[in-house]
């Protein structure tokens, strides 16, 4: 068969692109020769309907040792008693979550999507916002952190029978322990989408979810640095708030419950090839070098951070305590917008994504800040003396943005000479450097 050579020439273009240019979106990363072997394997010929040693098709014998594979590597590095990875992507395994849980009508919390939260937490234009009333959950004004006693008086006041901790675009850690002593008070369900930091929580750098949370949902790219796709975990000490009943005979039926919303529930046939690439990130992530490399993603972003603070910009919440910093441009460009920065900076090679800051006064197209995150430049092998060098080219591009109402324009040569040092920078560098 003739080699496509249209489709190649672009996937050519675009490792490039990721090769010459410094990766700063918080949920990218990339992944290790041995992931993409996996996933582009003969694994993604077959169907594999159901789980393992259930199967609605013949001939899984195979894929169904690469599944359990995966589940174990899951409960080994989370420290969980059940595990579900075939959610294709996050969201869809928070859709699962829901499904299981609530009926169509029933009131849920999670935080609000212009303080951090994630489309899947209630968006009014995702699933969760269209099925289920969503009442979201906001961070305060002046520390820029989530408001606990606010958010424990909304709970009581609004009684929702699953409460989501976790975010999109927060830098900083989580109180589960708080969230689990308010959603005991009102019998809720308490939930942790654990996407972003999923990596440091594995490896003990972030608090822990799982004694506290009812159920965990990741991805696994983001920091796990594996393929795009999610799972859900159930943790050892799972409790139930609604009665007696031993603790794992909750663990079967809550498991069971969520296994058919996953499948039938929101997706028909697991990504088995998809699948046994999760199954060898989660190997990675067991060993001592990933631990090595999230502690060095923790490390950088405290740098990056500290960096664009001592240069005046705003950092909601003052800081970092994971991988990633939310930028407020308000404070020394009230009139530039995230999306003049995202699209200038582009030019010359540095992917930011723009991204609403609480409070915000301009819309998602436009917003006011920028989430910036360090796992790819970190798989990349950049370490902190780097951090102050990204974000002096950062600087001197936004410095010579001159806004026009929402246009704007930047001399060329800024551009031009910021794309040379960004290119001698990364390009002799491996996309993966571990």
């Amino acid at each position: 068969m003739k080699r496509d050579e249209k489709v190649f020439e672009v996937i050519q273009k675009e490792r490039e692109r990721q090769t010459n240019g410094i990766e700063l979106i918080a949920s990218e990363n990339f992944v290790s020769d041995q992931v993409l072997e996996a996933m582009g394997s003969v694994m993604t010929n077959k169907y594999a309907e159901g789980y393992p040693g259930a199967r609605y098709y013949g001939g899984c014998q195979n894929v169904d040792i690469t599944e359990n594979i995966a589940i174990d590597r899951a409960k080994e590095l989370y420290g969980a008693e059940w595990v579900n990875i075939q959610p294709h992507s996050g969201a869809q395994a928070n859709m699962a979550v829901l499904l299981a849980c609530l009926q169509p009508g029933d009131t849920f919390m999670g935080l609000d999507l212009s303080h951090g939260g994630h489309l899947s937490h209630g968006s009014p234009v995702n699933s969760s916002g269209i099925l289920y009333k969503p009442v979201g959950y906001m961070v305060d004004e002046k520390t820029g952190t989530v408001d606990y006693d606010a958010f424990e008086k909304l709970a009581l006041e609004t009684k929702p029978k699953l409460i989501i901790c976790g975010a999109s675009a927060y830098s900083r850690d989580w109180d589960y322990k708080r969230m689990r002593e308010v959603a005991d008070k009102i019998g809720a369900i308490l939930m942790a989408d654990i996407s972003h930091p999923s990596g440091l929580i594995a490896r003990g750098l972030l608090n822990d979810p799982m004694p506290y949370c009812h159920i965990v949902t990741t991805t696994t790219h983001k920091t796990l640095r594996g393929p795009r796709g999610g799972m859900i975990l159930i943790g050892h000490d799972f409790d139930n708030p609604y009665g007696k009943v031993t603790k794992k005979g909750i663990i079967r039926k809550m498991s069971s419950l969520l296994d058919s919303a996953v499948f039938p529930g929101v997706q028909g046939g697991p990504l088995e090839h998809v699948i046994a690439a999760k199954a060898v990130a989660l190997g990675e992530a067991l060993s001592d070098d990933y631990k090595t490399y999230v502690e060095q993603v923790k490390k950088n972003a405290k740098v990056m951070c500290d960096e664009f603070i001592r240069k005046g910009y705003g950092v909601v919440s003052g800081g970092t305590d994971n991988h990633l910093m939310l930028i407020d441009l308000r404070k020394n460009f009230p009139l530039v917008t995230g999306k003049m920065v995202e699209n200038t900076l582009v030019r010359a090679d540095i992917t930011v994504n723009k991204n609403m800051v609480p409070f915000d006064s301009r819309t998602p197209f436009q917003t006011s800040g920028l989430r910036i995150g360090t796992p790819a430049i970190t798989t990349r092998g950049l370490k902190e003396a780097d951090m102050p060098v990204i974000v002096d080219m950062i600087d001197n591009v936004i410095s010579n943005i001159k806004p026009d109402g929402n246009q704007c324009t930047i001399d060329e040569d800024v551009i031009i000479e910021t794309r040379k040092k960004v290119n001698a920078m990364m390009s002799p560098r491996p996309l993966f450097a571990w």
